[in-house]
């Protein structure tokens, strides 16, 4: 697959160790996703899968149950999922997913990254072909041999199952997310270090040290925009 995920978590953690940004993306996603169905997630699977995903990122529990509360209430708040897609230095390409609520301020900042590092927006289609939509859990205290029988006796079907640092991590068609996680819950396992609804690229690109420093400075911006949930990219930065 190309890609550590448990590496990349970690660099995530720390370029957000001293900020509550993540905390907040998860807080909006938990609220809007929580507003859009029942604030309930044994009722909203929707709403299930994130709360699960924050977790993965010690996302406070005070900050999930405010966010739920506040969907309770009676707030009118509107927001709309956007998603971008666009090019970087040497053809690498970028797709952004974004949650607010004044659009034409995220479409300026998102143009913004892009344009002031070496980079453009490209129209709707133009890069998201090039990835495929992937879930990936990981679980640690299982070998891949253990994790391929379990899943097999499940009937659950999966693309790849890789042994990575101290976790297993499994690769799955979207809609498969949840039957690989009532799996290992079936056997209690129920803590995940990894449980994501990602988009793949089909194919890494690599990039002269000069054009990663420009392509590493799109990534950071664009993750550092309130309105961006989640940034997916082709280039191997070597992590």
């Amino acid at each position: 697959m190309g890609r550590k995920w448990n590496n990349i978590k970690e660099k995530k953690a720390s370029k957000d160790a001293n900020n509550s940004r993540v905390y907040s993306k998860f807080g909006l996603e938990i609220y809007v996703t929580a507003k859009r169905g029942e604030p309930d997630p044994e009722s909203n699977q929707a709403l299930k899968f994130v709360i699960e995903r924050a977790k993965t990122y010690n996302v406070p529990k005070a900050i999930i149950d405010r966010a739920i509360e506040k969907a309770k209430g009676g707030t009118e708040e509107s927001y709309d999922e956007l998603r971008y897609e666009g090019f970087g230095p040497n053809g690498s390409m970028v797709i952004v997913d974004a949650l607010t609520n004044n659009v034409n301020r995220t479409a300026a900042e998102v143009r913004a990254a892009f344009n002031k590092n070496g980079g453009n927006l490209g129209v709707n289609g133009s890069v998201a072909y090039m990835f495929d939509a992937t879930a990936v859990i990981g679980v640690e205290g299982k070998t891949e041999e253990e994790v391929l029988e379990l899943l097999l006796e499940a009937d659950v079907e999966v693309r790849d199952i890789l042994q990575e640092d101290e976790a297993v991590i499994i690769y799955a068609e979207p809609d498969q997310f949840h039957a690989v996680q009532e799996a290992f819950k079936s056997v209690g396992i129920t803590e995940f270090t990894v449980a994501e609804q990602t988009m793949l690229p089909q194919n890494e690109l690599s990039l002269t040290e000069d054009a990663k420093i420009k392509f590493e400075k799109i990534i950071d911006t664009l993750e550092d925009l309130d309105d961006v949930q989640r940034v997916y990219h082709n280039v191997d930065l070597g992590e």
